[in-house]
């Protein structure tokens, strides 16, 4: 930047003119760099320049040297507080000098935040008082504004980012480690629960050991009882002459062969009676177990086998739904001539008066008959209660063309959908969609879906799978008993 005093107008670059006509040197400052001041004269022609004052020319430099390291000193103080209140770069200060006056020089500092200082400097000898009031008052406006910056908000020191800095730095890590105990409570939580149906299984499976061991237990105790009665009746029989007499120790009182006949006027105890008073059609007949006075109607199958079968199951053409509860198949349902069950109290009423056998005929959709024979059949006859004990089939003896598939039921409770007695962890009236005396689960389901031959589902239709398989259901069933007779 350059100050200059100029003279008239079309006059060479610097001059001015004499008094009287005579060229006159004219002064000019220029200024080289941040804080240089030069002094450069041009003589008038063929006059010598007067000589000046020592005074006016040392102070003049004095205080424009001054004036020059003040505007410095303000444009650094600028930019520290620019630096210091807002990140980054800011444009320098601008420093220019110019005319003031005949005998004065006028220099201005323009900041970055368009604020200006003017700071007017006099060569000649000026009162020095006047001089320093002027530094006095640069001093304190350089005050004043270093003061406003310092109000004003502040980033934070080098330790607050410091410490910011360490905080981000960890924060990852702490939300890693965060997840990384997440998913381990995630983890015990999931651990927790399996253990928790695991104990809940074992303490299930506990609880139904506890209950067949109370059962097996009672089982036993009626077994000893029965059998002690049985002894005592022998011990009574033989003290009063009666060698003969026959026991069964399958059940007290004993159950044994029937007597041919029966005595005349006397009714009919099962379909075999029937026969035996001259009935040998068949059909519906009313017959009066020992232990069921009241008597109840049965289907007699007077053909098959010499006759004297009572039916109890039927099925031939899937009218009747055989999916039915625990009171249904205790008190029988359907009807007598077509399909039906007779009841699991009746049965039992009947198996009980004497030695039972078992006659099941089967036959297929393509017209194909077979049949199973059981020497011995009886339902709850060991049992105080049978309802309570679940009416336990007991069967043996088998013959016959369809292959056993019923022994391996022998000592199980009768299961429905809605009351569960088999060994297996499912309900297996419920499973395989019938009612049964299911072990885990059955080799026979003679009362299943009626699905009509082949089936794609699984041992749920009327099974014998000796004979048919598991995924065949049979067109038609029948199962029936009669008393061991004497002469067999």
């Amino acid at each position: 930047m350059r100050g200059r005093k100029a003279g008239e107008a079309g006059e060479e670059r610097g001059a001015g003119r004499c008094s009287g006509g005579h060229p006159w040197p004219g002064d000019s400052w220029q200024l080289h760099g941040p804080a240089v001041l030069q002094d450069a004269g041009y003589g008038c022609s063929g006059l010598k320049r007067p000589s000046r004052p020592g005074c006016g020319y040392v102070l003049g430099t004095v205080l424009l040297s001054l004036a020059v390291l003040l505007a410095v000193a303000v444009t650094g103080a600028v930019l520290l507080l620019n630096h210091a209140h807002v990140p980054g770069t800011a444009p320098p200060p601008i420093v220019s000098t110019g005319p003031a006056g005949a005998n004065s020089a006028l220099v201005t500092v323009d900041r970055a935040d368009s604020s200006r200082l003017s700071i007017l400097i006099d060569p000649r000898c000026p009162d020095l008082a006047d001089g320093f009031a002027r530094l006095e008052g640069a001093q304190a406006s350089v005050l004043q504004a270093l003061s406003q910056r310092q109000a004003e908000p502040r980033l934070p020191g080098e330790q607050e980012q410091e410490l910011l800095d360490t905080l981000a730095d960890q924060l990852p890590r702490l939300l890693a480690r965060a997840s990384e105990l997440q998913a381990e409570c995630a983890g015990l939580r999931k651990g927790h629960g399996a253990l928790g149906q695991e104990l809940s299984a074992l303490q299930s499976e506990q609880g139904r050991l506890i209950q067949l061991l109370s059962e097996s237990q009672g089982h036993m105790a009626h077994l000893v009882t029965s059998v002690s009665d049985v002894l005592d009746a022998l011990q009574r029989d033989r003290a009063l002459g009666r060698p003969h007499v026959k026991a069964d120790l399958q059940r007290a009182p004993a159950r044994g062969p029937r007597p041919r006949g029966c005595a005349n006027g006397s009714r009919p105890r099962d379909c075999l009676d029937v026969l035996l008073s001259g009935q040998q059609e068949d059909g519906v007949y009313s017959v009066f177990p020992t232990h069921d006075p009241a008597g109840f109607q049965v289907y007699c199958d007077m053909r098959t086998d010499g006759g004297g079968w009572t039916v109890f199951q039927r099925r031939e053409d899937g009218s009747v739904n055989f999916f039915r509860g625990w009171e249904a198949y205790r008190d029988g349902f359907g009807k007598l001539t077509g399909e039906h069950w007779l009841g699991l109290k009746r049965i039992h009423a009947l198996t009980t008066q004497a030695a039972y056998e078992l006659h099941v005929d089967l036959e297929d959709f393509d017209n194909g008959t077979a049949y199973a024979h059981y020497g011995s059949f009886g339902v709850g006859l060991f049992s105080v209660d049978p309802e309570e004990d679940g009416y336990p089939l007991t069967v043996a003896d088998y013959s016959g063309t369809a292959g056993d598939s019923l022994l391996k039921h022998s000592g199980m409770k009768f299961t429905t959908k809605d009351r569960d007695s088999d060994h297996s962890e499912n309900n297996c009236a419920a499973f395989y969609r019938g009612a049964w005396w299911y072990r885990n689960c059955h080799t026979s389901n003679l009362n299943g879906q009626y699905l009509r031959g082949a089936h794609a589902s699984y041992a749920d239709g009327v099974e014998w799978s000796s004979w048919t398989g598991w995924q065949y259901s049979l067109k038609f069933s029948e199962m029936k008993i009669r008393p061991v007779r004497e002469d067999r």
